[in-house]
């Protein structure tokens, strides 16, 4: 049964939908809504299972397209453009594919159609997601009191600061003043497999080529998620699709490189 998203909303002009990528929330798009919604309605969902939108007890692809395809129908979006970054570019690309009417142009930021559990992709596209989310699923929230002690815990296996301070804006106090996590964690460990390997090459065998849409790919050259040798598969599927680099930026690149970030978005939207 689709979920009904939580979403922020601003600016005004064409739709353009915002879907975040695993561990995400709307909140961590409003830098660059800032700097869209003087030209475009901006909607940035929470994705289920993630920040205020409903936990569920299944996370798929089909069940976040189910998601979007009924956001669409309640807001009364008739075209929009869609942008995903990571796991939302993967529900981005997969939504375009089975709904190509509702779609105005699709941007995938730093994710490939492809399955992330091949045994030549870097080990951290699937393992790293494997030991935050064990991590996650460890750590006792009811027995710590402050945020510092949670940095400290995830601290000793995750070494980047920056990724420890984006897991912790999924901590809040419930109404118990306990802290918890605001993303599904042990539904997101489960469904782990099928987040990374999804929406890959051969789901589209029967659907490429893809050219009723402008399709635009942003990677950011220090990441691994989409490398030089994805290039002509990305072109199997999407023959006109366009690429964009983003130098100095890895994964996050909308948070790295926020201004290259949207010099690429208005060239393409």
């Amino acid at each position: 049964m689709p979920a009904i998203l939580k979403f922020r909303k601003s600016g005004h002009g064409d739709p353009v939908i915002i879907l975040h990528g695993l561990y995400g929330a709307s909140d961590n798009w409003l830098s660059i809504a800032r700097k869209l919604e003087e030209r475009f309605t901006v909607f940035i969902p929470d994705l289920r299972n993630h920040g205020h939108s409903p936990h569920t007890t299944t996370h798929t692809y089909q069940d976040m397209v189910d998601d979007l395809c009924l956001f669409f129908h309640d807001h009364h979006i008739q075209k929009a453009t869609v942008l995903g970054h990571s796991m939302g570019g993967k529900v981005a690309m997969m939504f375009a594919a089975e709904y190509p009417e509702l779609v105005k142009g699709l941007i995938v930021a730093d994710i490939a159609p492809k399955s992330y559990n091949k045994i030549d992709i870097p080990y951290k596209t699937v393992m790293e997601h494997e030991l935050i989310l064990g991590l996650m699923e460890e750590l006792n929230l009811v027995a710590v009191s402050s945020r510092k002690e949670i940095d400290h815990f995830l601290a000793e296996k995750l070494h980047n600061p920056t990724l420890r301070q984006f897991l912790i804006k999924n901590i809040h106090r419930n109404k118990d003043d306990y802290f918890e996590w605001k993303i599904n964690v042990p539904v997101l460990k489960h469904a782990l497999v099928s987040i990374t390997s999804g929406v890959n090459s051969e789901w589209f065998d029967d659907r490429r080529p893809i050219l009723g849409y402008p399709v635009t790919f942003i990677r950011g050259l220090n990441s691994d998620y989409i490398s030089d040798s994805d290039l002509p598969g990305i072109k199997a599927i999407y023959p006109e699709a366009r690429v964009i680099d983003i130098k100095d930026a890895g994964h996050w690149l909308h948070a790295e490189q926020p201004e290259k970030f949207i010099e690429a978005l208005l060239s393409v939207i």
